[in-house]
């Protein structure tokens, strides 16, 4: 334990997510040599980010305008939407440079443990986005992109049950199994048999 505020700003970056009590002190002590410019940038960023990052209001995803900068691009196609549960989720799957169309952002997935449940997601937005016309086109596809765990799969579930009456409307889950240059003999059970289900004629 150390003495007032280097404690506080250990106790502080602690609370962040994957940062835990070894890398806290370490960063601590980083911030505390650096440079005062070098702290004032950080300080800067992290105002910047209070201040003037905002929520696409079509899709759910940090913007620095009202809406993002995939939702302004007139080249993406907006029948196809793939549905995620956070931010970080369009950028890993911008990543791929496969995926064309536009994004729905969840704010998260179902928890009736951690007291989340479809209420606390942007559902109903998806829902009305699916209803309305975007330049004269209906939405075809909904790409649901949650994460392969048990609240991601009741949240996928969920959403299948809600989209399953729109007509004309085909609903599909993103692909699991096992990962490029890894060994059968140590993949689990779950990940081995949902590759199995999820297999294609070649």
């Amino acid at each position: 334990m150390y003495e007032g505020p280097v404690q506080d700003l250990i106790d502080e970056l602690g609370r962040l997510p994957g940062v835990g009590p070894k890398s806290a002190q370490r960063i601590a002590f980083h911030l505390l040599a650096a440079e005062p410019a070098d702290i004032g940038r950080l300080q800067d960023a992290l105002q910047k980010v209070k201040e003037g990052v905002v929520f696409c209001d079509v899709c759910g995803n940090v913007s620095a305008e009202t809406t993002c900068r995939i939702c302004r691009d007139t080249r993406r196609d907006v029948t196809l939407i793939c549905v995620v549960e956070e931010p970080k989720d369009v950028l890993a799957v911008e990543r791929t440079r496969e995926f064309k169309g536009r994004y729905h952002v969840l704010g998260g997935a179902l928890d009736p443990l951690s007291g989340v449940g479809p209420d606390q997601l942007r559902i109903r937005q998806l829902l009305q986005r699916i209803g309305n016309q975007v330049d004269g086109k209906d939405v075809a596809e909904i790409i649901i992109a949650t994460d392969p765990n048990t609240e991601g799969e009741a949240t996928a579930t969920y959403l299948v049950r809600m989209l399953r009456d729109f007509p004309g409307l085909t609903v599909t889950r993103l692909a699991s199994g096992l990962p490029m240059g890894g060994d059968l003999e140590f993949a689990d059970e779950l990940t081995l048999g949902r590759a199995m289900s999820g297999r294609r004629v070649v």
